[in-house]
């Protein structure tokens, strides 16, 4: 990706959040956000400054170098946004979060004091003299007590956010549903057990194979008599391969086998294997009972259900309390600073009209931000699948 779609990529997502709820650091304004004067909009009788709302926007342009006129213009066009939808954004924004403070207060959700000097102590701690945190500060466009508030606004957001999460319930028919989308995907899934040996053991491995094969000898016996495998006490069961993560050399012996088939001797990095293969499941060509599902692949498909309402509840409540609370948006002040007339710009060229600030360090700080999360994305998947790994042949 290149830097200069990263850079308006984060730019558009910056209008958007408008850095209400998270400790973001927002800039001042350019000293003509004073001219913004009047109430902007209110949300059941608390007011949101016109000059409150302008601030945050030229914060956004001055840190990602868009103070410039036509820079500002030229994002705008390119980005299909106009100074009055950059304002609704904003302003939705500030409605939001003061739904979100009286939400909070409806539960009794509060933070505590001491929470809150953690993350301004383990910030400060970064600097090494007083003036430098100060100096932080005042570049972020914060006082300390400003920069408080927003720590304090952060966790009453997540604190509310944990509290509806905890109240999702699950039907019957909320899985059933569920299952009916992501069971195809189990189709062809195999459950198998396995006897792992150590590798200096060979000549053990073939003479325990050779007697399952000609029947004289039980796997599931075998495996608890011979496996140094945890899952010896099982009868060697390893579960399904598709929630489970095998190493390559036993899952391409396993993908080979039907139901009831014993491998040849599989050798990986934890030693020799005898693979077999205990089922082989065929999801149905029309699902209507929880019944038709393993347990196993029922439990996975029950926590896809509530991640996708759990990651649902929190914005239907957020459209739940904008339908009910009295708001009023007024027109937008021509003479905000902001504004500009983006037709002026509409008809140049996609590369004119990216910010001429695409070389400079904000642009870099944004590509490195978001190689940064990539790298912790990536960094987070590795985590859950060595979590995953219960067994030598995982």
């Amino acid at each position: 990706m290149s830097k200069r779609i990263v850079l308006r990529a984060v730019l558009v997502a910056s209008v958007a959040a408008a850095c209400a709820f998270g400790v973001t650091a927002c800039t001042g304004g350019t000293g003509s956000a004073s001219s913004a004067s009047g109430t902007a909009a209110t949300v059941n009788s608390v007011e949101i400054p016109e000059s409150e709302v302008t601030e945050y926007v030229e914060g956004i342009r001055n840190q990602y170098g868009l103070s410039d006129e036509s820079a500002w213009g030229q994002f705008l066009a390119s980005n299909n946004m106009t100074p009055e939808t950059v304002r609704e954004q904003m302003i939705d924004s500030f409605v939001e979060r003061e739904l979100v403070k009286a939400g909070a207060k409806e539960r009794n959700l509060t933070v505590d004091s001491e929470e809150v000097d953690g993350y301004v102590t383990s910030m400060r701690n970064n600097y090494a003299t007083d003036e430098a945190w100060e100096n932080a500060l005042s570049q972020a466009g914060f006082t300390e007590e400003e920069y408080r508030a927003q720590i304090e606004s952060s966790l009453i957001q997540q604190q509310l956010r944990t509290e509806l999460e905890n109240e999702v319930t699950l039907s019957d028919e909320d899985i059933l549903d569920a299952a009916k989308t992501y069971l195809p995907y189990f189709d062809g899934a195999r459950r198998s057990s396995h006897i792992l040996f150590d590798a200096s053991d060979e000549e053990k491995a073939k003479d325990v194979l050779a007697r399952i094969k000609d029947g004289s000898l039980d796997f599931a016996d075998a495996a608890k008599e011979y496996s140094q495998d945890s899952s010896a006490d099982n009868g060697g069961d390893v579960g399904w391969d598709v929630t489970s993560s095998f190493v390559s050399e036993y899952q391409t012996a396993l993908s080979a086998l039907g139901e009831g088939e014993v491998s040849d001797l599989v050798t990986s990095q934890y030693g020799i294997h005898i693979i077999k293969c205990t089922a082989v499941f065929t999801a149905p060509a029309e699902v209507t009972s929880l019944d038709q599902i393993p347990e196993e692949f029922l439990n996975s498909i029950t926590e896809m259900a509530k991640s996708i309402k759990t990651s649902t509840n929190y914005p239907e409540w957020l459209t739940a309390q904008k339908d009910k609370a009295n708001i009023v948006i007024n027109d937008m002040p021509a003479n905000v600073s902001y504004n500009v007339d983006v037709t002026k710009y509409q008809t140049a060229s996609e590369d004119a009209a990216e910010p001429e600030a695409s070389e400079t360090a904000a642009e870099s700080s944004a590509a490195e931000s978001a190689s940064s999360e990539s790298t912790s994305a990536s960094a987070s998947a590795e985590s859950a699948s060595a979590s995953a790994s219960s067994s030598s042949a995982q």
